[in-house]
């Protein structure tokens, strides 16, 4: 399978909106929070993780449509799916004790959840999605179905008492806790469903050779989803108690919608510049990123700089770190192309394959 180089440049995007969040949250003086920079910030840096978790979806459907259409039986599918779940949600686990044994910090912090946690349990969910045969379109619908159910359970679910009464590290799988995690299950898992629905869509359009129109209409379904939901946050609302920034099904959707109208954009993009781009490259290191650079924002080596810069020196400082992370992720490259030259284990970074 070749690699899909719009994914790998729209995931690129959402590398530097990750680094952009982390550094302006990490280096930002309080006094300089109250601006409208810092909230414009803030708003762009809340679409990183959820294109993530999209993305995640979209490349686990391709993946696995390229194995059903290479001859692999049903259940080994199912199975790759569900191990590279477990790859991830173990992952997280490892980036914890990463951080506690560099910076320190209290036991109970390695069982924080976090985005790779969250996006390994959603992949060993969705896999259970592919015992549902063919047509894909089917499988689809169900994986729609689900994701909007996720979302609309999201403000239910986090009011549930019985949530008080569950250890934290269990309870934070279903509700963020402050000051500990802002990812959980509801609503994030609906990002990842509904990235898997669109990559099975897209699937069979490549089956079918109708990826263009595929693509007009994810555009239109795209812009016109995030509007409907942009549009129903001015309705009365259907929950007692709400956060439009948080738990509001319609700022979800807005985002949903936003993030299905990127892919054909990325792809017109790709199309139109073809060649070497870096935001490619970004996207295909963005696990090696991730786990570098969460560690360099938030950690020891950068301490003196924790809440202590004003707000466009803390930009400039997202700039530096970008180009730094690129550098790195470069010299990553070499190294795993020197290995696979003098006879190690052939390495590939995550995400290598189409749609993986």
């Amino acid at each position: 399978m070749n690699r899909l180089g719009h994914l790998d440049w729209l995931r690129g995007i959402a590398v530097l909106i990750m680094i952009e969040a982390h550094t302006i949250d990490s280096w930002t003086r309080i006094a300089d929070r109250q601006t409208f920079a810092y909230r414009v910030a803030v708003v762009l840096a809340g679409y990183g993780a959820p294109t993530f978790m999209f993305l995640a979806g979209v490349a686990l459907a391709l993946a696995a449509g390229g194995r059903e259409r290479a001859g692999l039986a049903a259940d080994a599918v199912i199975a790759q799916m569900a191990r590279r779940g477990l790859q991830v949600y173990g992952l997280a686990y490892l980036f914890r004790l990463q951080s506690w044994v560099i910076s320190g910090g209290p036991v109970i912090g390695l069982l924080k959840v976090d985005i790779l946690n969250v996006m390994g349990l959603s992949m060993l969910m969705t896999a259970a999605f592919w015992y549902i045969r063919r047509p894909a379109a089917r499988r689809a619908a169900w994986l729609a179905l689900a994701a909007v159910a996720i979302t609309m359970l999201t403000p239910l679910v986090r009011q549930m008492p019985l949530l008080d009464t569950l250890p934290i590290p269990i309870a934070s799988h279903f509700r963020p806790i402050p000051g500990r995690t802002s990812f959980c299950v509801f609503p994030w898992t609906g990002f990842l469903f509904a990235g898997a629905a669109v990559g099975c869509w897209l699937d069979a359009a490549r089956r079918t050779g109708r990826e263009p129109l595929c693509n007009r209409l994810l555009l239109a379904g795209g812009l016109l989803l995030a509007v409907g939901g942009y549009a129903a946050a001015y309705l009365p609302s259907l929950y007692a108690r709400s956060e439009f920034w948080t738990s509001s099904p319609t700022y979800f959707f807005v985002r949903l919608g936003i993030l299905i109208a990127a892919i054909p954009i990325a792809r017109a993009w790709t199309l139109w510049w073809p060649g070497w781009s870096p935001i490619q490259d970004f996207g295909r290191a963005s696990l090696f990123v991730y786990w570098v650079h969460v560690e360099l924002v938030y950690g020891v080596a950068t301490l003196a700089l924790h809440k202590s810069l004003g707000f466009w020196t803390a930009v400039a400082g997202f700039v530096v770190t970008s180009l730094v992370m690129f550098a790195l992720a470069k010299v990553k490259d070499q190294v795993v192309g020197w290995w696979d030259r003098n006879g190690g284990a052939p390495l590939q970074p995550a995400g290598a394959r189409a749609g993986g």
